[in-house]
């Protein structure tokens, strides 16, 4: 994709490397090694949470020495499994809930991967709202730690350079295309050259399209009444490429990663993104000038029925061959306590998974955490999945539409055949 030259300011500072705390003694016990350091696998897009959830811990814990590794969605799906299979998995690792991907707790738990957490003391705070997908009736072995949300966010001060507010209707938000165009900008920056980012959009419409008006959608799929092809799914993914067509999203969204969507909102060339509320930390350190907020991406001219995905999202398990298991679970409960629930998703401008009262709400998602608590909220599509396959298939399914190479009865019967 031909673009103007600009500094890299996202992509530069995106550096997949190990991250070390600062010097600890060594201690020993219950089948501990002598050396104590922690090894931990994280998110690309958590990095600023972590760090500061790790930086308490050590203040708090200086005998122990915990290793942060980052890595983004698409490698951590694809290596913890194989890490684990081959018994060189870190001690403490990003999960996901539900069965959506390899790396979801629940594929992970059939293989015995992880150890149960049932009897830490935070387990009994997990709302019962989560558990279908944190649980799944097999007990606790993940620690929650943020709910986040997939939805617009937009910069204030773009939105404001071309006389823009944030839409609350689809036809609104055709028009916000437009009016972006005029300007020379693009609504929304398009990164679906990264395989993860190609779901976010429809998601964010499948909320409305699907569930405003059949909240029993996935448990109707679980029992074969419904399929992909006879819903909402339909129609979300038609307004997906009428968007596109609109010129609402970058030039080459194909060839367009991650970090170059964070880029053009940084630099102005685009208004917004679609994204996980996780993006803000990384949109604010490339960014610091600028103000974010997040809102729902309206699929319909009915305000009423927006929804958005909102849901369980940040996550860890502990490896049931930990090497330093005892250290590690102590990481785990600090992970699940108030301090570090609050530092994770202070720093994350996300919320908590295990909500408690003395955490201030980020402006930036002050929506979300309205929806949250008026129940316009909806589980992120691929917890409820029975497979990891599903989620693959979508990814592949708009990337070949984006492409050409298919349709979206086509697109829509593959992703029914990997259900099934």
């Amino acid at each position: 994709m031909s673009r103007r030259p600009r500094p890299l300011r996202f992509a530069a500072s995106l550096t997949l490397s190990m991250t070390l705390l600062t010097s600890c003694s060594v201690i020993g016990a219950d089948g501990d090694t002598s050396d104590t350091e922690v090894t931990v696998r994280a998110n690309i897009t958590d990095k600023a949470s972590m760090q500061a959830v790790v930086a308490a811990f050590h203040r708090a814990h200086p005998d122990i020495h915990i290793s942060v590794s980052y890595a983004d969605t698409n490698t951590l799906q694809k290596e913890i499994p194989q890490q684990l299979r081959a018994d060189k998995a870190p001690d403490v690792f990003t999960v996901w809930p539900g069965n959506g991907n390899p790396a979801s707790v629940l594929a992970l738990k059939e293989d015995d991967f992880l150890e149960a957490l049932s009897l830490r003391f935070f387990a009994g705070r997990i709302p019962d709202s989560m558990r279908p997908v944190t649980d799944g009736g097999i007990g606790t072995y993940l620690v929650p730690v943020t709910f986040s949300a997939i939805g617009a966010i937009y910069s204030a001060e773009t939105l404001k350079a071309i006389g823009g507010t944030r839409p609350t209707t689809y036809s609104g938000l055709l028009a916000l295309c437009d009016t972006a165009r005029q300007h020379g900008k693009v609504l929304f920056a398009l990164g679906n050259q990264t395989p993860w980012v190609t779901q976010l959009v429809d998601y964010a419409l499948v909320a409305t399209t699907v569930y405003a008006h059949d909240p029993d959608f996935d448990t109707q799929m679980e029992s074969g009444r419904e399929t992909f092809a006879r819903s909402g799914w339909r129609q979300a993914m038609t307004k997906y490429l009428e968007m596109r067509d609109r010129g609402c999203f970058s030039t080459a969204p194909l060839k367009t990663s991650y970090e170059d969507a964070l880029d053009q909102v940084a630099d102005g060339r685009a208004v917004g993104v679609v994204q996980v509320a996780s993006t803000l930390a990384a949109l604010r350190s490339v960014a610091p000038e600028m103000h974010f907020r997040m809102t729902a991406l309206p699929a319909t001219d009915q305000p009423n029925e927006t929804r958005i995905p909102g849901a369980v999202s940040a996550a860890y398990g502990l490896n049931a061959k930990a090497p330093h298991r005892k250290a590690a679970l102590t990481f785990v409960d600090f992970l699940g306590s108030e301090r570090g629930q609050n530092l994770y998703n202070r720093s994350g401008a996300t919320l908590p998974a295990l909500p408690n009262k003395s955490f201030s709400v980020d402006p930036a998602v002050a929506e979300v955490a309205r929806r949250q608590k008026d129940g316009t909220t909806v589980p992120f599509m691929d917890q409820r999945w029975p497979n990891s396959e599903v989620q693959q298939a979508h990814f592949k399914q708009i990337s070949a539409l984006f492409a050409g190479t298919t349709d979206i009865a086509h697109a829509l019967a593959a992703m029914d055949r990997a259900y099934k």
